[in-house]
């Protein structure tokens, strides 16, 4: 199973939109994929709480969507040159061993600058190394997002468009 996680909980994101576009092009390609979502994240794993007490409403999110996923899609925005503090929480937060280890992950930036999370995704890479995860060599920058969408959130860039495709492509099959 694949989890692609919108990594940023800010309402009707570019993210979001970019997240979906993943889903959508994996179900094109025949695969079908959960999309973990961190607006909908309970509002528990923000509290230090979490940390002493189960959390039921947690418990449910990790085992719909990080435990029985053997690879994982992170869709992450800039957020001041790196990711977003929400992702880094809730992956704090979660049973690492059961969620991420030996596990296999891909990155995708998001940024209305021109460096399309550049630095983020290095961020990011150096967690989920940390967390014994293999993350896939080929991170895709997408840089000035909102004009790689059009009006209904999908990406209609050629050039993108053809990256994208060949970054799942690969993913697939690594």
């Amino acid at each position: 199973m694949i989890t692609i996680v919108s990594a940023t909980n800010r309402p009707d994101s570019n993210t979001l939109k970019i997240a979906l576009e993943y889903q959508r092009l994996l179900k094109e390609k025949g695969h079908t994929a959960s999309l973990l979502n961190l607006e909908n994240l309970p509002a528990s794993v923000m509290s230090g709480l979490i940390f002493d007490e189960a959390d039921a409403a947690f418990d449910a999110v990790q085992e719909e969507y990080l435990f029985p996923a053997k690879k994982f899609i992170f869709v992450t925005p800039e957020y001041n040159g790196s990711i977003p503090g929400v992702l880094k929480i809730m992956i704090d937060v979660s049973n690492i061993k059961k969620a991420y280890h030996g596990k296999k992950a891909m990155l995708v930036g998001v940024a209305t600058g021109r460096a399309g999370n550049l630095r983020g995704m290095d961020h990011l890479t150096g967690v989920l190394n940390h967390l014994k995860m293999s993350v896939y060599w080929n991170k895709l920058p997408i840089s000035k997002v909102s004009e790689e969408l059009d009006a209904s959130g999908q990406l209609f860039k050629a050039p993108t468009l053809k990256a994208v495709h060949h970054q799942i492509e690969e993913f697939i099959t690594f």
